[in-house]
């Protein structure tokens, strides 16, 4: 066979042009893993609390899921603000601007503050609010005794999430796992203690967990404000120079990014929310199956997230850098490895799920059996929903790197509430599928959601889009 000129070149550049692939791979994959880590621990903080607050009872556990819809829908709102705070960073480190960094922490952390006060007041009217939408009277009264403890969480858990975001945009997210895998162990200890009123502390129950969360979270932000203002790589940012001088500018970008994430969020979360209502006007059993199964998810989901907001950061560092090449590598590279983790998680949620609700419920009632079998068989429903969930984490995550938050904020509102609500309401009630047609719609509306966001991030990247840095006034 003769070897022309052209095959020569195709195969010079083949392995250069491959080069780079494994190269963001890697680079992915190592920013990726502890975040992705530290998320998990978070959700196993929330996970064990979930396992002790089972052995309380099935309406224990419907109060519980109650609780967490009205406490993430004030949380969602904070956490996209805070998620604005890493790709301004990240653009900030790629442009080597370190006062541009410290700023961008320092907005996120007094937005933080602003929105605080009214969000934590607010949990306050939980079992009010519940009552008012219909649920079950005793699963709102426990939901409403959770949120007593629970509602101060928000301002520490919301500087975590800006401190951790800061760390990860300069190529150093261990110090948040490093605190997150220590907070585990004292989080199930003092929950246990306060639930159950075990070494010499008052027996409070479902306010016990709540009060546990959130001395558990102003530890967590604690340490790591520590770490950032003292140790390196952190301390020559000086994260809190001039912390008391506002940043107007600087605020109402992290605003006008930030706000759209926090409408996408609202309105993913609002659809879980509306779900969990659904199922509680369909019964206990089923709003008890349908948290299990979804806590279930919520750690599945803890990869795909990480990944995310690694694609955040490494597309962030790409646009400081002005280089849309590796922009459009960055975020691609980052959804193949999300999509390919969900497939194979997905074939060991299929195998287990009879297996996995058992961890949250003890079998051997009738009441129990039944939330087992359900959450089985949701866990079962779910498998596709799996993976288009992590596609359309990891998506957006590579569009906020871009700055791209509008245009998502969009396709949320059509995907989830067009589409996946009414999907989940008419197969839940009219075609009388019950909790599995509700699981079905997400289904629906996540996949239409992956692949719009897919789509975008496509486009923008095809033709070399690249957003306009952050502002320059004086740090």
């Amino acid at each position: 066979m003769t070897i022309g000129h052209a095959d020569i070149a195709a195969g010079i550049k083949a392995p250069a042009d491959a080069m780079p692939w494994r190269d963001e791979f890697r680079a992915t994959v190592k920013l990726a893993l502890p975040i992705a880590l530290t998320q998990l621990g978070q959700v196993a903080m929330m996970t064990s609390d979930l396992m002790l607050i089972g052995r309380l009872g099935d309406v224990a556990i419907a109060g519980a899921a109650l609780a967490h819809i009205i406490l993430f829908a004030g949380f969602v709102l904070g956490m996209g603000l805070m998620s604005a705070v890493s790709p301004l960073a990240a653009q900030a480190f790629g442009a080597r601007e370190p006062r541009m960094v410290r700023r961008a922490l320092r907005v996120g952390l007094w937005a933080a503050l602003m929105i605080g006060a009214p969000m934590t007041a607010a949990m306050f009217f939980g079992e009010s609010f519940l009552l008012w939408l219909g649920q079950d009277p005793e699963a709102a009264r426990l939901a409403g005794q959770y949120l007593m403890g629970l509602g101060w969480c928000l301002i520490p858990g919301w500087w975590f999430i800006a401190l951790r975001g800061f760390m990860g945009a300069v190529n150093r997210p261990e110090p948040a796992l490093w605190i997150t895998l220590a907070a585990i162990p004292v989080n199930l200890a003092l929950a246990y203690a306060l639930i159950y009123g075990e070494f010499g502390l008052p027996r409070l129950e479902m306010l016990g967990a709540g009060v546990a969360t959130t001395i558990v979270n102003i530890g967590m932000c604690g340490a790591s404000l520590w770490i950032a203002y003292t140790q390196r790589p952190f301390k020559k940012y000086q994260v809190l120079g001039h912390f008391w001088r506002m940043d107007w500018p600087l605020t109402g970008q992290l605003f006008l990014i930030g706000g759209p994430i926090a409408g996408a969020f609202l309105l993913e979360y609002g659809l879980f929310a509306a779900a969990a209502i659904l199922m509680g006007w369909i019964g206990t059993v089923a709003l008890a199956a349908h948290q299990i199964a979804l806590q279930v998810a919520a750690i599945l989901f803890m990869a795909p997230f990480g990944i995310s907001m690694a694609a955040t950061v490494r597309v962030g560092h790409a646009v400081g850098r002005r280089d849309p090449v590796e922009t459009r590598r960055a975020g691609f590279t980052a959804i193949a490895l999300g999509a390919a983790f969900m497939a194979a998680m997905v074939v060991l949620i299929l195998a287990t799920r009879h297996i996995l609700p058992l961890a949250f419920l003890d079998g051997g009632r009738a009441d129990a059996d039944a939330t087992l079998t359900l959450a089985a068989t949701l866990l079962a429903a779910g498998s596709t929903f799996f993976i288009a969930d992590g596609v359309q984490t990891i998506a957006a995550g590579a569009l906020r790197g871009l700055n791209d938050t509008r245009v998502p904020l969009l396709f949320a509102t059509l995907s989830f509430w067009i589409v996946g609500f009414g999907t989940s309401w008419t197969l839940a009630f009219p075609s009388g599928l019950g909790a599995v047609g509700i699981w079905i719609g997400f289904t629906v509306g996540l996949v239409l959601y992956a692949l719009l966001l897919v789509w975008r991030f496509n486009m923008l990247t095809a033709h070399g889009y690249m957003p306009e840095a952050p502002g320059h006034a004086h740090a």
